[in-house]
């Protein structure tokens, strides 16, 4: 979020207490205002403050922000934040749009800068009402410009599902009728009962709402600013009639996977069934509660050395069992490449091997018998990667595998330099190097929408065979191992992590299958493959299989 000084004034000066309790009868607060300087008595020219604000100054602020917006003063309330501009609409949608009102706001104590309330208000509608409650928090900084005292202002101070800086509060009837979303045995899905289907599922109703049969209620929603996001219900007001829809999801699957990921932190996951391309499982573990998972777009590390064996492969450059050697590094225009710190260098190493161990300099050195854009074709063509076509029933992002040249074009071969995946692909990559077909995944049934799904022609019989025999090795006796170990049945993996500037660890990655599931997670500044998204991926694999 963009933080700045803006043009604040307060055209009066008051006293009041807030919410009754926690604050009491506060100092008078003076031409607050962030676009000059204030005055004081006998018309001399205040100092400007500098540092932190003290804890009086966060007292009397909050209180008289929380005054304000209590009282419906938008344009008040407004002055007394950092962003005037972006505070202003928000504060008056609260009370107009959004048609709250008898807000009363209850401060906890402050923790040095914070502070923690409560709002309780109420919604009217058209004859309706329904009490509101629920919890923010906000903060006070030292405005730039003047040294004033002032409300960082970020939407979420408003209300915490308040996410982009020009999101608003709506209330009235529903955009899209409410649905029952139902798992593949007709078991009900709830983001009460699993919390991270809650986008998702929103997503669902915004698109499905209507042919799922239902009617609209009456309710308070966040309206998103980003094109194509699906309104955020807050609190219905008159339930309308909900639509049943049936989805691919597996409620036990789910269940495991939202276990998972909430064992770490800015994780992600997705499963998949490989012998149809349907969506077993999605959850995410995230702050701000992206769909990372269906939209992330980030380097998938090792795990596309599973489309990069494939292209080495179909280009005839090498097999499992042929020559991929693996030197202590590498260098690629100019550019120099290690593996992780401790492997063995093994010049008479195979690709099956260089694969279980996750060799970096053994995929490397094919950069100059690669052509710029094979890669970029096996992706395309082979895994139906980076076309823009997925159909899933849900926005998703289908990955991008650019024909970058340069020292990209090593950097690519192991899912660093330009490569951009998230969690469902590489799980829908997992699942074509199983099975050699590639099938577009889906959330809801083609059928529901008549959706015509991406095609791609998948994988020689032979590649198949070769792939399945490597990330067998690598769940059996190579960089997998320890994770896979006790997963019985048919079993493969592939381990990943990828750098990320600024970051103090890489992003931890992980694809396997068991049986007829195929997982893939991701987790931001987890380590190593298998010290975070590795232990997720088992646990799905482990319910799913």
């Amino acid at each position: 979020m963009r933080k700045g000084a803006k043009a604040a004034i307060v055209g009066s000066v008051f006293a009041v207490m807030v919410g009754g309790a926690g604050y009491g009868a506060f100092n008078v607060i003076n031409a607050l205002n962030e676009s000059g300087e204030g005055t004081g008595s006998g018309g001399a020219a205040a100092v400007k403050k500098t540092g932190p604000p003290s804890g009086s100054e966060v007292k009397d602020t909050s209180a008289a922000f929380f005054a304000a917006w209590a009282k419906g003063q938008a344009a008040a309330a407004a002055a007394l934040t950092n962003n005037a501009q972006k505070a202003e609409p928000l504060l008056t949608s609260y009370s107009g749009s959004a048609h709250i009102t008898g807000v009363k706001i209850t401060p906890g104590a402050a923790v040095g800068d914070s502070v923690p309330f409560s709002v309780k208000a109420t919604v009217s509608y058209e004859g309706k009402s329904k009490p509101l409650v629920y919890k923010s928090e906000l903060t006070v900084v030292r405005g730039v410009t003047t040294g004033k005292a002032l409300v960082d202002w970020e939407p979420s101070v408003v209300h915490p599902d308040l996410k982009d800086m020009d999101d608003t509060l709506v209330t009235g009837e529903s955009s899209a009728p409410a649905i029952e979303a139902v798992d593949r045995d007709g078991k009900v899905l709830t983001k009460e009962k699993y919390p991270s289907l809650g986008p998702i599922l929103d997503e669902l109703r915004a698109k499905y709402g209507d042919k799922a049969g239902g009617t609209a209620g009456v309710e308070l929603a966040v309206r998103h600013a980003a094109p194509g996001t699906a309104d955020t219900p807050l609190l219905t007001l008159a339930k309308g009639k909900a639509g049943r829809l049936t989805t691919t999801l597996s409620a036990g699957v789910q269940a495991a996977a939202e276990k998972a990921a909430q064992k770490y932190a800015e994780s992600s996951v997705v499963a998949v069934q490989p012998s149809t391309g349907q969506v077993l499982a999605v959850a995410n573990h995230r702050a701000d509660a992206f769909n990372a998972a269906f939209l992330g777009q980030v380097a998938p590390g090792s795990t596309m050395k599973i489309v990069s064996a494939a292209t080495l492969i179909d280009n005839g450059l090498t097999t499992a069992n042929g020559p991929a050697p693996c030197p202590p590094s590498a260098v690629s225009e100019s550019q120099t490449f290690q593996n992780l710190k401790g492997m063995k260098p093994n010049e008479n190493a195979t690709l099956s091997e260089s694969f279980a161990r996750s060799c970096n300099t053994a995929f490397v050195k094919f950069a100059d018998e690669v052509k710029v854009d094979s890669l970029t074709k096996e992706a395309q063509d082979r895994f139906g990667l980076g076309r823009d076509d997925w159909k899933t029933g849900i926005p998703s992002f289908d990955g991008s595998v650019p024909a970058s040249g340069g020292p990209d074009t090593a950097a690519n071969l192991i899912g660093q330099g330009q490569v951009q995946l998230n969690p469902l692909n590489m799980a829908s990559v997992t699942a074509t190097a199983m099975t050699g077909a590639f099938r577009q995944p889906v959330i809801v049934p083609l059928g529901l929408d008549d959706r015509e799904p991406a095609r791609a022609r998948g994988l020689p019989s032979s590649t198949v065979q070769q792939l399945r025999a490597m990330m067998n090795r690598t769940a059996t006796s190579g960089t997998a191992a320890g994770v896979m170990s006790g997963l019985s049945g048919s079993i493969g993996a592939k381990t990943g992590s990828a750098e990320v500037d600024g970051q103090a660890k890489s992003n931890s990655w992980f694809a396997g299958y068991r049986n007829d599931v195929a997982a893939a997670a991701m987790t931001q500044d987890g380590g190593h493959g298998v010290d975070a998204a590795g232990p997720i991926v088992a646990a799905v694999l482990r319910a799913g299989g």
